[in-house]
């Protein structure tokens, strides 16, 4: 069965949250990626240097399973809104769960990136629901 995790999105302050919430938590981060380390590809957007050291993604495990998920917003994205800048993300355990979730509950709602196998290995996709509550649907196969 999936697992649900928060996904946050922060306005250029990502890195000093994710400490701050690792000064609580305690627990180390297993992955920090910076905007610069996208490997250049069609539909990338070319990043400034202060744009390119802001986080991408960045996960800190909190108890038994949970994980604190979270990124910096950037041009491409556009400055996040208060109350915009939460996401569920669901973590799938196979392709055909994520192609599941993702097609049932994008259903009425609006899709920002199709499922896709991406560069940092997962498949992928992104939406809002017909609620217009954000998701993120992964399925990582070297997570198993």
């Amino acid at each position: 069965m999936a697992s649900i995790n928060p996904y946050l999105i922060f306005n250029g302050n990502c890195e000093e949250a994710f400490l701050f919430y690792q000064s609580v938590f305690g627990g180390a981060f297993p992955y920090v990626g910076k905007f610069k380390d996208m490997p250049p590809a069609e539909g990338n957007p070319v990043f400034s240097e202060a744009e390119g050291n802001k986080i991408m993604h960045v996960t800190l495990p909190i108890g038994d399973g949970s994980i604190l998920m979270g990124s910096d917003s950037n041009s491409a994205s556009g400055e996040i809104a208060f109350g915009e800048n939460i996401s569920l993300s669901i973590n799938a355990q196979s392709k055909v769960e994520a192609d599941k979730l993702f097609n049932g509950l994008s259903a009425g709602g609006k899709v920002t990136m199709p499922m896709n196998d991406t560069f940092w290995g997962a498949y992928f996709g992104m939406f809002a629901d017909k609620f217009g509550i954000n998701w993120m649907v992964n399925f990582d196969e070297n997570e198993k």
